[in-house]
């Protein structure tokens, strides 16, 4: 045989030992019952493959184990926020973390999860998110009053450069896992995702009320608040540099 028809071989051989591969795990889930306002950690152990995400192993542990565990979902394709749980610490999107990048970003086959802290919890893994979404309902994630076109233009243009800095910025999908890991507390600051809704917005030729968006961004509960610790670029699943953008906003850099 060929040595590039044995080495291809060999590497479909590897896929398919990669894709029957099972993981034992244990995921200790903390739980909470709202009739009782009773909190405990919970302990499941099962058998996954490596490309299940946890949500799967979520559905799995309701399915197999125990129907009463309470998560959240909706489109289980990283673009809702609404899976976002806390995995051994880090804010992450269940629907998004495969168990073979969890095994190998922790090193462990255990895993400790619990609801994210930035909201109340409803239940469980379940959370309230009315609450954090008021700082971004404050930070008006719209065109507050946007521009008329241009005289017998259709379009607003933008520089290249410019766009492809814009686009970066609005890949935010509103997880709160920024905000979560967020070090600058969150009783004075608006947090960093909310002040990305600003920060957009300041960037976009169309918004007229620029004026409005600095009031809030350099306001007591603003971006000075930040203290760079840069946790918000670390966890974001949209591998967005908040800490950049707000870096750049301090500098004065989206001004008018």
């Amino acid at each position: 045989m060929p040595s590039s028809s044995r080495s291809c071989r060999e590497h479909i051989d590897r896929q398919k030992e990669k894709t029957v591969a099972t993981y034992s795990l244990t995921l200790t889930v903390k739980r909470y019952d709202p009739a009782t306002a009773d909190t405990w950690f919970q302990a499941y152990a099962l058998d996954a493959g490596p490309i299940l995400r946890f949500v799967d192993l979520f559905r799995k542990i309701n399915i197999e184990q125990d129907p009463t565990l309470a998560w959240a979902s909706s489109c289980e394709h990283a673009q809702c926020g609404s899976c976002s749980v806390k995995v051994n610490g880090r804010p992450m999107l269940a629907c998004e973390l495969l168990v073979e990048n969890a095994v190998t970003l922790f090193g462990t086959t255990e895993f400790r999860i619990g609801p994210v802290t930035i909201a109340p919890v409803v239940r469980d893994l379940v959370v309230d998110w009315e609450k954090p979404y008021e700082c971004v309902h404050r930070a008006k994630p719209y065109l507050i009053e946007p521009r008329a076109l241009p005289p017998g233009k259709t379009e607003h243009r933008i520089f290249p450069r410019e766009l492809i800095r814009y686009e970066d910025a609005t890949r935010c999908i509103n997880c709160f896992c920024c905000a979560d890991a967020c070090m600058s507390g969150r009783r004075n600051f608006i947090g960093p995702n909310a002040a990305m809704a600003s920060i957009i917005r300041m960037m976009d030729a169309r918004e007229t009320q620029k004026d409005e968006r600095l009031n809030l961004l350099y306001s007591e509960e603003g971006i000075y608040r930040c203290h760079t610790s840069k946790a918000c670029s670390h966890v974001c699943p949209k591998k967005i540099d908040v800490a950049n953008f707000i870096a750049l906003a301090k500098e004065g850099a989206f001004e008018p």
